[in-house]
């Protein structure tokens, strides 16, 4: 999505019929995400995203209660699509292949999805405080929950490499946010449109994930 000196440039409207409640939360989830991932979430006004949207302010509390709320909710479905995809890669591919995969998978990025990997690493630490409000509180534990499944995914998924004798044995609970914490590390300071490309980034992160698994082996390129 083009950026602009402003913050995120709002989607194009056109003639069609107005959109469904169902298609607006989307455009919300989409509008704000890309504000918390540009300007952070602390810095980005509920009105600015109301008004990039094109509804009025009083209008987003319909579909989120605040904007910790939205935030949530584009977490838990950030975690929730890597983890449909883990599984789906995994599962039509041998373990070594598979694994190699899905981490190559993980930099196939849309500049709006990094910009969803942003905010997911840079407020994680919001995930772990309790909310007096049922609906902040309901999606924050959404949130959490899936943030602890995929870790467990992930960790099961190596055990299970390590009971085959394709992994060095080790703590696989530990390994497994090893990988993913290298992972997320990238979005505290990759850019689009930076020195360096996702690609570039990819072949110097990838060969080195699967080195800390123990499949340093594995031919990348």
């Amino acid at each position: 999505m083009p950026r602009s000196k402003n913050g995120p440039k709002a989607p194009q409207k056109n003639a069609e019929p107005k959109p469904s409640a169902r298609n607006k939360r989307a455009e919300i989830l989409t509008v704000a995400t890309d504000y918390f991932g540009q300007q952070g979430y602390e810095d980005t006004k509920w009105a600015d995203v109301a008004a990039a949207v094109g509804v009025g302010s009083t209008a987003l509390y319909h579909y989120f209660e605040s904007k910790l709320h939205c935030l949530y909710v584009i977490m838990a479905e950030a975690i929730e699509d890597f983890r449909q995809e883990f599984d789906q890669v995994t599962a039509e591919l041998e373990f070594a292949e598979g694994l190699e995969a899905v981490l190559r998978a993980g930099f196939d990025l849309t500049e709006h999805e990094v910009q969803r990997n942003r905010v997911l690493v840079a407020e994680q630490g919001l995930v772990g405080s309790r909310r007096n409000s049922p609906r902040e509180e309901e999606a924050r534990q959404v949130a959490r929950a899936r943030t602890h499944d995929l870790e467990v995914v992930w960790a099961t998924h190596l055990a299970r490499g390590m009971q085959q004798g394709l992994v060095p044995e080790a703590d696989p609970q530990l390994l497994a946010r090893a990988v993913l914490g290298l992972y997320n590390s990238i979005f505290h300071w990759y850019r689009p449109g930076g020195i360096l490309s996702l690609k570039e980034v990819e072949d110097f992160f990838v060969p080195r994930q699967l080195a800390m698994i123990g499949l340093a082996d594995v031919r990348t390129g």
